[in-house]
């Protein structure tokens, strides 16, 4: 028999015991990879999940696992969660909320003696946010074979030394099988994330819930601008040639460009800049910058940067320099499943919900796990469009709602998949 309904008030409890686990001075939240916070957390989920009975293990890379058996032998199961760590001085919604919404359902089903045809199994991935070691949503990047035991090795902290795979080991994985720590087809039935949405769009619309067909795709270069450094007293102004001012039109034009799209799901960010020598007396010689775009849409991808090209040669003509640029990164957008979708949908209509399609502009596990498995999303509203601070908030009745719809929709994939 289905059930409906979840227990919010002991969800709550349990985002409050959890956010107490690397809560700083300022109320934010330092649970980053590999930190006594991290292992903290970890020890915390691993008691509670045992407390209900559930069948606890991690994999080489740590991520932890919980499943709830299923009547029907041999299905695959419904995996559901997110990740337990946080950015520096991070919230208390971003992750965790997603892995205690996962426990929730499991929870639920058996306070109603029912029992799903396949297994459900929790979710809780490893180093998710950026870290110290050079690279974000790292569990789940294991599992679709993006990284492997080679790369945790050269990946460093970028203060201590300590080896990716050394971290790893401190958390109970086994970082030398990472390369067969691989999730293939049919290992899950589907997946479901449940996150807030680290934006304003569902804000702004007044929605409790969205369900994501999308995960933005993330283009990266480095642009650096060579002019002539030269004395800041005595060079007159049509004779200079300053990296740094021209550097400054680049990124104005570059915002002007993306701003004549007048897309929402189009954004861009130079968010680093160095400058040499970056002396107050010298005419800045050189300037090297990250840039960034983010698109759902690859044929206007594409046309954007067919368009800088022609700003490129612009801006270096009218100031006199030279701009080179280099690719970091070109990660294509994900598309989830539109089976899981479908769900979702169904589910947000059944609990009075209006039926929001909407991309993600931040980056997530589920588009790794989509390389190999059904993929779902389902964002909550984020109060004021606040993520990675400690003033991201998530209302408890939205959170309510989520848990609902994540209850329907892993009922009806359950009644669905393996038919």
């Amino acid at each position: 028999m289905a059930i409906e309904d979840i227990d919010s008030s002991r969800l709550e409890r349990n985002l409050d015991a959890l956010c107490k686990i690397g809560k700083n001075r300022d109320g934010g939240i330092d649970r980053q990879l590999a930190t006594p916070a991290d292992l903290q957390a970890r020890e915390w989920l691993r008691a509670y999940w045992e407390q209900m009975g559930l069948t606890v293990h991690s994999d080489a890379v740590a991520n932890l696992y919980a499943v709830l058996p299923g009547r029907e032998p041999g299905l695959a199961p419904i995996a559901v969660g997110s990740h337990h760590d946080t950015v520096p001085n991070g919230g208390k919604y971003d992750g965790a909320m997603g892995v205690l919404l996962a426990t929730e359902l499991a929870q639920s089903l058996q306070d109603a003696g029912t029992a799903l045809r396949h297994p459900l199994c929790i979710c809780s991935f490893t180093g998710e946010e950026p870290s110290d070691y050079g690279v974000s949503t790292f569990g789940s990047k294991v599992l679709a074979g993006r990284l492997g035991s080679a790369d945790l090795m050269r990946q460093r902290h970028a203060v201590t030394g300590e080896t990716l795979a050394a971290a790893v080991a401190r958390l109970g994985g086994e970082p030398g099988a990472a390369d067969q720590n691989r999730l293939r087809p049919g290992d899950w039935a589907c997946f479901i994330e449940c996150h807030n949405e680290l934006g304003r769009v569902l804000f702004d619309e007044g929605l409790a819930v969205g369900v994501v067909d999308c995960i933005t795709g993330i283009y990266r270069e480095t642009v650096e601008v060579t002019g002539t450094p030269n004395h800041a007293g005595t060079t007159q102004m049509p004779h200079r040639r300053d990296a740094l001012l021209a550097a400054s039109l680049f990124a104005l034009e570059f915002e002007a460009l993306l701003r004549a799209y007048d897309d929402p799901q189009l954004v861009g960010t130079i968010g680093h800049i160095e400058v040499w020598p970056n002396a107050s007396n010298i005419i800045p010689g050189r300037v090297v910058m990250a840039l960034e775009m983010r698109c759902c849409d690859p044929a206007l991808r594409a046309d954007v940067l067919q368009k800088m090209e022609a700003m490129t040669r612009r801006v270096a003509d009218q100031r006199g320099v030279h701009i080179h640029r280099r690719l970091v990164l070109d990660q294509a957008e994900t598309q989830m499943s539109p089976l899981v979708q479908k769900a979702l949908l169904a589910a947000s209509a059944q609990c009075g919900q209006p039926e929001r399609v909407m991309a993600s502009m931040a980056g997530h596990d589920a588009a790794n796990i989509a390389r190999s498995t059904p993929t779902g999303m389902l964002f909550t509203q984020s109060v004021d469009g606040l993520g990675h601070c400690p003033q991201e908030y998530t209302r408890a009745e939205d959170i309510y709602t989520a848990g609902r719809v994540l209850l329907a929709a892993v009922q009806h994939l359950d009644e669905e998949l393996d038919r």
